[in-house]
C-alpha cells in the first residue's frame, strides 16, 4: 500500500526528469573534462541518445535502473500498483532495446551507462573512447 495520497504520489511523480538528471549531468562531466566534446539528446537518432559522439559515431544511454527495468536491485519493482508498473517498465525495455537495435543497424556503437554500475560503465566507455581518438588522431 502506497504512504501518499494519490495526489501527492502524482506530483512527486512529475518531478522526476528524463533529461538532464544528476547521473547524466555527472557523465557528462567526466567526459568533457577529459577532451570529448559531444551532443545530447539527438532526437533525430532512435531513442534520442543521452549523449551523442558524432565524430567517433558512438552513442550512450546514461539509465537509471528502476526507470528502465534493470535486473539489479535498485530496478526492484513496486508492490503498489503493481499492474501499472509492470506495463510502465516493459514498455520502456521494449522502447530501448528496438532504439538500440535501430542504432547498431545505422552502424552506431551504443554504451549504456547504467546507475548501479555507474563508474564501471563510464570507465569502460572512456577507454573506447580514448582508443578511437587515438586512430582518428593517427
Amino acid at each position: 500500500m502506497d504512504i501518499m495520497s494519490k495526489a501527492r504520489r502524482s506530483l512527486v511523480m512529475s518531478k522526476i526528469r528524463g533529461k538532464n538528471t544528476k547521473p547524466e549531468m555527472a557523465a557528462r562531466s567526466i567526459l568533457h573534462s577529459n577532451g570529448f566534446r559531444y551532443a545530447l539528446h539527438k532526437k533525430e537518432l532512435p531513442g534520442s541518445p543521452d549523449i551523442v559522439f558524432s565524430k567517433y559515431k558512438t552513442v550512450a544511454f546514461i539509465n537509471g535502473c528502476f526507470w528502465h527495468g534493470h535486473s539489479c536491485s535498485l530496478g526492484r519493482m513496486p508492490t503498489s500498483n503493481s499492474d501499472f508498473w509492470y506495463a510502465k517498465i516493459t514498455q520502456t525495455k521494449l522502447r530501448d532495446a528496438a532504439a538500440i537495435a535501430a542504432l547498431k543497424t545505422d552502424g552506431w556503437r551504443v554504451y549504456v551507462v547504467w546507475e548501479c554500475s555507474f563508474l564501471k560503465d563510464l570507465q569502460k566507455l572512456l577507454r573506447f573512447l580514448n582508443r578511437q581518438r587515438k586512430y582518428f588522431s593517427s
